[in-house]
């Protein structure tokens, strides 16, 4: 059986070839690059943002009986209670921002050991952000103190919000190092996932060929 001739690659599949192999090399460093150059540009477009803190305590209340334990319980329950529009509805004019937009600005979190609140105001003025988080506590502990009779717990507050003195959103430099993380990581699981490229006519002819019988074959079936 006599092997048939390898038929020769055309010039354009040829072209095409190492065109794909030379995308294929350079792939992930263009994504490093462009990622980097999309999350530079995000960086310096995008306008700073500021973010303040009041912190807000909760305590026994005059005459009362109430234990530490009960104390940081009801600071769990205030904190999920100071981004709802009952509090929110009533910070809003010491605030000067709308109710709607406060909740999307204002987040409250608790410590599972102290029975303390962080109010955090995200703004893109820095006495902005200060005065939301001010007067959101303030609604919250006046709110609180109209039931501490029921309740036997007070909310005071510990440590009123300060206009921050930088920014709390990434530089420029950070978005740039994030956005190469990620254009690398897209590169990279665009390679993986890349088609297989096809092989030539020729090659193709050649791997469907049969295998030579060894000699040993050859002499028995003689």
């Amino acid at each position: 059986m006599t092997d048939t001739p390898a038929q020769p690659e055309h010039p354009y599949r040829r072209i095409l070839r190492q065109a794909y192999r030379l995308l294929l090399r350079w792939l992930i460093p263009a994504g490093v690059v462009l990622g980097a150059a999309a999350g530079g540009v995000y960086g310096a477009v995008k306008p700073a943002q500021y973010s303040a803190t009041s912190y807000v305590i909760a305590v026994p209340a005059e005459k009362s009986r109430s234990d530490p334990a009960t104390a940081l319980g009801f600071a769990q329950a205030y904190g999920r209670v100071a981004t709802q529009l009952a509090v929110l509805g009533q910070a809003q004019k010491k605030a000067g921002v709308p109710a709607a937009k406060l909740r999307s600005t204002v987040r409250a979190e608790t410590s599972p050991d102290a029975p303390m609140i962080a109010i955090t105001a995200v703004s893109g003025r820095p006495g902005r952000a200060a005065d939301i988080a001010n007067a959101v506590s303030g609604a919250l502990t006046k709110q609180a103190n109209k039931t501490k009779k029921a309740t036997g717990i007070a909310l005071a507050r510990l440590s009123a919000a300060l206009a921050p003195t930088e920014p709390s959103s990434l530089s420029p430099g950070l978005t740039s190092l994030v956005g190469a993380c990620a254009g690398g990581l897209l590169g990279g699981l665009a390679l993986l996932a890349r088609p297989r490229w096809a092989p030539a006519d020729g090659e193709r002819g050649r791997a469907q060929l049969p295998a030579p019988a060894p000699a040993a074959d050859a002499q028995e079936a003689r």
